[in-house]
């Protein structure tokens, strides 16, 4: 998994890309949260545009992320969710757990409104 994070205005925008399996991947992705919250994010957009594929670790990972937002009074929305991975979170029930997005922007937008 490769991350990068950018800000736009005052939200945080985490791009994920390639295989979501955790181990490693959630220390960056739990590491990169962490910093960003301790600078004083509140509002937290996962892009997952470009990832191919995810397991139930990397669930895990999107899980753990949501606490930590929430536990810091913020919150976290999914972006650019591909079809796999909209079934597996509709397998799970988890699409009752995180709003989802078509794009970044209008998760960005859904943040003022």
């Amino acid at each position: 998994m490769k991350l990068k994070s950018k800000i736009f205005e005052d939200v945080l925008v985490l791009e994920l890309k390639g295989k979501i399996m955790g181990g490693p991947d959630a220390a960056i992705f739990r590491e990169e949260l962490k910093n960003q919250l301790d600078g004083g994010v509140k509002k937290v957009i996962v892009d997952l545009g470009k990832v191919d594929w995810m397991n139930s670790s990397g669930l895990g990972i999107l899980i753990g992320g949501l606490t930590s937002v929430r536990n810091a009074e913020g919150e976290m929305k999914l972006a650019r969710t591909t079809e796999k991975i909209k079934s597996l979170l509709m397998i799970t029930k988890l699409i009752q757990v995180f709003e989802t997005f078509e794009s970044v922007e209008s998760a960005i937008a859904s943040f003022s409104s």
